[in-house]
This record gives structure tokens, C-alpha cells and sequence, in this order.
């Protein structure tokens, strides 16, 4: 009489279940991770464009403009826990490209910056991967503005 040997595949599945619940979520929560990351810093830049082109209308000259929208704009990133993201002003007018606020003037402030990649070694981009932001808001100044004398 020959008895064949049977193996016993019992409990298997929940190890295998395991394996490719891992496999699976640590890619999904990395997807998750960086969605919120770019999600935070895209409000961040676009209340830093905001801000800063309204501050820059609102001075009383172009140089204090430049210096209020960047200071402006550093603490609407700082808002949204972006202290350290770097920051990039950069302001068009037409059109009068060197008087802003001459009337009937149209301001465009522009903000760059970028945000890190949660969870990703170097080793994979040479440098810590980073995801570009990049807003615009434009202000109007109006025909008609009141002059202090």
C-alpha cells in the first residue's frame, strides 16, 4: 500500500494576505503623503500670490511694494507649515512697466517655490525630490487715487 504525502497549505493565505497588504499600502500611503504635501504648498503659494499683490498695490511706492509682497508672501507659506520652502517674487506691470502705480496700471505678482517629497532617499533623484508651485494674482490700480499732501 503507498501513502501519499500531503502538505498541509493551512494558515498560508493569511501570510500571503499580509505580504501584499504591505506591498500594497506602503505605495498608496506614499501617494497619500505626497498629494497632501503638493496640496499644502499649492495653498500656501496661492495665498502667498494673493497676499503679495495686494501689499504690493496698497504701497506707497515700488520699492516698499517689492519689500511688503515678499515679507507678505514669506508668511503666507509660513501659514501653511512651508517656513523653509524656497520663495521667488517676481512682479509685472503694464502698462507702465516702471511705475506700477501710476493709474490705470495692471499689477501681476508671481510666486515660485517648491516642496519636498515626503519619504524618498536621496539615492532616488540625486537631491531631495521636489515638487515645483507656481501662482500668479493680479491687481488693478484704479484711474482715480487719493494723493496725501
Amino acid at each position: 500500500m503507498s501513502r501519499r504525502r500531503t502538505t498541509d497549505d493551512r494558515g498560508s493565505a493569511l501570510v500571503e494576505l499580509v505580504w501584499l497588504g504591505i506591498l500594497l499600502l506602503v505605495p498608496l500611503l506614499w501617494i497619500v503623503l505626497s498629494v497632501s504635501q503638493v496640496q499644502q504648498g499649492a495653498f500656501g503659494v496661492t495665498a502667498a500670490a494673493r497676499a503679495a499683490g495686494r501689499a504690493y498695490a496698497l504701497a506707497p511706492d515700488d520699492a516698499a511694494g517689492r519689500r511688503a509682497a515678499e515679507d507678505v508672501a514669506r508668511r503666507a507659506l509660513a501659514d501653511q507649515g512651508l517656513e523653509e520652502a524656497p520663495l521667488r517674487v517676481s512682479v509685472t506691470c503694464t502698462p507702465y512697466p516702471h511705475d506700477c502705480h501710476n493709474g490705470t496700471s495692471v499689477i501681476t505678482v508671481r510666486i515660485r517655490s517648491s516642496v519636498d517629497l515626503p519619504l524618498l532617499p536621496d539615492v532616488l533623484g540625486g537631491g531631495s525630490p521636489r515638487f515645483a508651485l507656481d501662482a500668479s494674482h493680479t491687481v488693478p490700480i484704479g484711474r482715480y487715487q487719493e494723493v496725501d499732501r
